[in-house]
C-alpha cells in the first residue's frame, strides 16, 4: 500500500505542530522546514482545520496549532480521513473477483494495516525516535 502525498503532508504538518506545542506556526514556516510547496500545504492545512485536527488563528501574528492534545489524535483516523481509496488492487472490475480468494486476503491485510495505525496517537509517533526538530530547516 502506498499512501498519497496528501497524507504525507498532513502527517508532516501534525508532526511539526506536535513538536512545537507552545506556539502558533505559520504555513510558510512549515513549508520551509520540509522544503515543500506552500500552496499544497495550504490546501492540506485548510482540510485539517475543517476536520478539527488543527486550530487556525488569523491575523498578523496568527498561524496554526493542534486543535487537541497530540495524545488525542489517532494516526489511523487521520489516515482514513486523508486517503480517498484503500483498494489495494482493482478487484471490483475484475471478471474473476466473485470466485477469487485474493480479494479476502488483501482485505484482511488492509484491516491489519489500519489496525496497527489505530494503536498509535500522534504523541506516540512523536516520542518513538526522539526530537527531530534539529533536522528541519526552520524550527
Amino acid at each position: 500500500m502506498r499512501l498519497t502525498r496528501y497524507t504525507d503532508y498532513a502527517m508532516r504538518v501534525l508532526l511539526y505542530l506536535g513538536s512545537h506545542p507552545d506556539r502558533l506556526c505559520s504555513i510558510a514556516e512549515i513549508a520551509r522546514a520540509y522544503a515543500i510547496s506552500q500552496n499544497h500545504l495550504m490546501k492540506v492545512v485548510n482540510d485539517l482545520v475543517n476536520a478539527d485536527y488543527l486550530q487556525s488563528v488569523r491575523g498578523r501574528s496568527g498561524g496554526v496549532r493542534l486543535a487537541r492534545p497530540a495524545g488525542d489524535i489517532n494516526v489511523g483516523a487521520l489516515i482514513r480521513h486523508t486517503e480517498d481509496d484503500f483498494d489495494l488492487v482493482g478487484c471490483g472490475s475484475c471478471i474473476i473477483s466473485p470466485a477469487c480468494g485474493l480479494t479476502c486476503v488483501l482485505d484482511e491485510a488492509l484491516q491489519a494495516f489500519l489496525a496497527t495505525l489505530d494503536r498509535y496517537s500522534l504523541a506516540d509517533v512523536l516520542s518513538r525516535r526522539g526530537d527531530f526538530r534539529h533536522l528541519l530547516k526552520a524550527s
